[in-house]
C-alpha cells in the first residue's frame, strides 16, 4: 500500500521509543485518519517524503540532557512552519520541543507517575473546547519537567503538583502534552485528540477499508506482471487468508496457496483447515508435510529468538522448492511471496537502539520479518504490513472471507514452538501440548466465551511436578493456560475467568492427557509480558 494513495491527511508519527507510541497510530485510525510511525530520528528527507498534514513528536524512555538522546533532524522545525505543518510532542516529545527551541528542561523536583489531575489554564489549542479551571484526570509518565518556555509559547494547563502539563505556540503551529492522551488511563484523551486534529489542525478524514481494498488491488496489480505467478504461504490464520483472498482477487488463478505442515501445528489443524479453504473460500491450496524437516533442524535448539530464525529459514527454502516445481508445471518460475505480515508485526521485529534506525527494543524477531534469509529468492508481497488485526478483519469482511473464520484467535507463525519453552522434540511434549490445548480451546468455545477472548492457548513448561494420580505419587509435566483481551495484539490484559470453569478445565486436563499433574494460569498482562511465552 502507497501511503501517498490514501484518501486521507497523513498524521505522521516520530517515534522516540515509548511503549505506548503504536497506541497514537491506532486511536488516530480509528478517527478514519490514516496514521504511520517511523523513527524518530528519520532523516527530514524521509519525513517530507510522506508529506504529513500533522506531526506528532512521541514519548520515550530517553532525557533530553543526554548526550545521545534522539532527537528530529536538524531543518525540521523551519520545514515545518514554512509548509505549514502542525506538530505536536507527546511527554518526551514536548520536552524535544522545549530543548530544541530555546527553552529549559531541568529534572523535576516533582516527578509524576500514574494518574494525576490537571487544571485548563487557558481554553487555547488542545484545549479550545474546555473552560478555563476545568479538570481531568491523566496518565503522566516523566521525570523530567519544563522549567522555562520557548519565545512565543504559553502555557495552556498544568498538574495539580503546579508541573507544565500543556503548552502551544499558535502561530508556529506547536503544541505540547506532557501526559499520555493516546492511553484509556487519560480519560479524556481521545476527545482531546480528536478536538486537536480536526478543530485546530482541520485534518480531513478518509482512512477506510474500501479504499485500501481498491489501494491494494492496484498495487499488486502494478507489481505483478501480467504473465507472472505468485506463491502464497497459508497458515489457516486469519492474516495469511485474508492476504490470500486479496492476491487472488488481484490475480486470480496466477496465485499459488501453499500450506506447509511444520509439525507443529494445533490439534487436527491440517484437516481443518484444509476444509475451510476448500469449501468456504474456494483457494487452491497445495499441502505440504514438511514436519520431519523442521523438527530434526530445531532438535535441541531452546533459544526462541534462533528457533524463529531456523523456522523462518525451513519454510523460504521449502517455498523455494514449490516455486521450482510450479516452474516444471507452468514453464516460468513464480517470482513473489505473498506474506500476512501486520503493522504490529513489523513495530515488534524493529531493532534496538544504536542501530541507526529505531529507538525501540526488538521484542522479537516475526517470522515474516526477522525470520528471514538475506539469500531469499523470492521478493516479497505483503498488502497487510500496515494494518492492525481488527482492520484486517474489516478487509476480511469486505472481501467475504466467512465471519467465523475472522473471528479465529491468532497463531502465531512458528507455530507451537514458541509455546513448548525450550526443546520441542525432548519426549512428547508437542503431543501432551496439543491434547492440552484442544481441551482448553474447545471448553472456551463450549461455555461461549471465544468471542470475548483476543486470544487463549496452552504453554508446555520445561518442569515437573510432583503429584498424587490413582493413589500413587507422580512426577509429570506442568502446563500453563493463557487467554487475553485486546484490541489490537499490542497491548493486551488477562482474561478474568470464573473459578469454576478453570476447576473444570485443570480436572479434565489431568483426568484426560497422560504426563500432566499440573495446570497453572498465567495472569500477566501486557506489558510487562508479551502475548506468547516466546
Amino acid at each position: 500500500m502507497d501511503p501517498k494513495a490514501v484518501k486521507s491527511d497523513l498524521v505522521l508519527i516520530l517515534d522516540y521509543g515509548s511503549q505506548y507510541t503504536h497506541l497514537i497510530t491506532r486511536r488516530i485510525r480509528s478517527l478514519n485518519i490514516f496514521s504511520l510511525c517511523i523513527s524518530g530520528t528519520s532523516s527530514l528527507e524521509t519525513i517530507t517524503s510522506h508529506n504529513p498534514k500533522v506531526v506528532i513528536l512521541s514519548g520515550g524512555p530517553h532525557s533530553v540532557h543526554s548526550a545521545n538522546s534522539p532527537t528530529f533532524p536538524s531543518g525540521f522545525v523551519e520545514w515545518a512552519q514554512k509548509g505549514g505543518i502542525f506538530v505536536l510532542g507527546v511527554c518526551y516529545g514536548l520536552q524535544l520541543i522545549v530543548q530544541r527551541l530555546g527553552g529549559k528542561v531541568d529534572v523535576g523536583q516533582r516527578q509524576e507517575y500514574g494518574r494525576m489531575e490537571i487544571e485548563v489554564e487557558k481554553n487555547l489549542g488542545v484545549f479550545g473546547n474546555k473552560k478555563v479551571g476545568d479538570k481531568q484526570v491523566v496518565w503522566m509518565s516523566h521525570g523530567d519537567e519544563t522549567v522555562k518556555l520557548p519565545y512565543g509559547f504559553e502555557v495552556v494547563a498544568r498538574s495539580q503538583q503546579g508541573a507544565v502539563a500543556a503548552v502551544e505556540n499558535r502561530e508556529m503551529r506547536f503544541f505540547g502534552l506532557q501526559y499520555h492522551p493516546e492511553v484509556t488511563h487519560s480519560p479524556e484523551g481521545m476527545d482531546t485528540l480528536r478536538y486537536f486534529l480536526f478543530d485546530v489542525c482541520g485534518v480531513s478524514p478518509g482512512w477506510n477499508m474500501e479504499n485500501v481494498l481498491d489501494e491494494e488491488i492496484k498495487v499488486i496489480n502494478d507489481t505483478v506482471g501480467p504473465e507472472e505467478h505468485v506463491i502464497c504461504a497459508l497458515s489457516g490464520g486469519v492474516d495469511s487468508t485474508v492476504a490470500a483472498t486479496l492476491v487472488h482477487k488481484a490475480i486470480g488463478d496466477r496465485l499459488h496457496c501453499i500450506f506447509v505442515d511444520n509439525g507443529l501445528l494445533r490439534y487436527k489443524e491440517r484437516e481443518r483447515v484444509a476444509e475451510t479453504f476448500e469449501s468456504d473460500l474456494h483457494l487452491p491450496v497445495t499441502c505440504v508435510d514438511a514436519s520431519n524437516e523442521f523438527l530434526s533442524k530445531l532438535k535441541g535448539v531452546v533459544d526462541p529468538e534462533m528457533k524463529r530464525k531456523i523456522i523462518g529459514k525451513e519454510f523460504i527454502s521449502i517455498f523455494d522448492a514449490f516455486a521450482h516445481e510450479l516452474e516444471q508445471k507452468l514453464g516460468k518460475k513464480p517470482a513473489y511471496l505473498v506474506q500476512g505480515t501486520l503493522y504490529p508485526d513489523v513495530i515488534e521485529s524493529c531493532p534496538p537502539p544504536g542501530s541507526g534506525r529505531s529507538h525501540s527494543h526488538t521484542i522479537k524477531s516475526h517470522h515474516n520479518v526477522g525470520g528471514l534469509p538475506k539469500d531469499m529468492k523470492l521478493k516479497l508481497i505483503e498488502p497487510l504490513k500496515l494494518l492492525f488485526k481488527d482492520e484486517v478483519r474489516q478487509l476480511g469482511r469486505i472481501l467475504n472471507v466467512p465471519d467465523a473464520f475472522l473471528k479465529r484467535h491468532p497463531f502465531p507463525g512458528p507455530g507451537l514452538a514458541v509455546r513448548v519453552l525450550g526443546d520441542v522434540t525432548e519426549g512428547n511434549a508437542l503431543d501432551i501440548l496439543r491434547q492440552v490445548d484442544e481441551i482448553f480451546i474447545q471448553s472456551i468455545k463450549d461455555a461461549g466465551l471465544y468471542d470475548s477472548i483476543w486470544q487463549a492457548f496452552a504453554v508446555f513448561l520445561p518442569v515437573r511436578s510432583v503429584g498424587v494420580q490413582g493413589d500413587q505419587r507422580t512426577h509429570s509435566h506442568v502446563v500453563a493456560l493463557r487467554a487475553v483481551t485486546s484490541q489490537d495484539g499490542m497491548t493486551a490484559d488477562w482474561y478474568y475467568f470464573e473459578h469454576k470453569f478453570l476447576d473444570d478445565v485443570a480436572r479434565k486436563i489431568c483426568n484426560s492427557v497422560r504426563g500432566v499433574n499440573r495446570v497453572v494460569q498465567d495472569i500477566t498482562s501486557k506489558p510487562p509480558s508479551t502475548i506468547e511465552w516466546e
